[in-house]
């Protein structure tokens, strides 16, 4: 079953799914913007296209991610994204 989501007045959307190879997991496209999204769980963000600038929790300094970089962000935290173009994205959901 897939699971449509929207976030931020429609700049974030994605689309929730399960799979045996994957696990839970999302695939989305995120418009130019600004956001923090907050983690229930634990996740594994891989960039598909586009770039991230990302600010972890924890972190005093953003770091970049190109298409095939892969960062992680703690469950029951907060993480802030800087998108300067179109971009996608896949989220795993991680056990914590």
């Amino acid at each position: 079953m897939l699971n449509v989501s929207e976030y931020f007045d429609g700049k974030v959307k994605s689309i929730g799914f399960d799979s045996a190879s994957t696990g839970r997991a999302s695939v989305g496209v995120m418009a130019e913007g600004e956001y923090t999204f907050g983690t229930a769980q634990a996740e594994e963000m891989t960039v598909v296209s586009g770039s991230l600038k990302v600010l972890l929790p924890g972190e005093a300094e953003w770091k970049y991610y190109q298409p095939g970089d892969v960062f992680n962000v703690p469950g029951h935290s907060e993480f802030h994204l800087q998108v300067a173009e179109p971009s996608a994205y896949l989220c795993r959901y991680l056990k914590d």
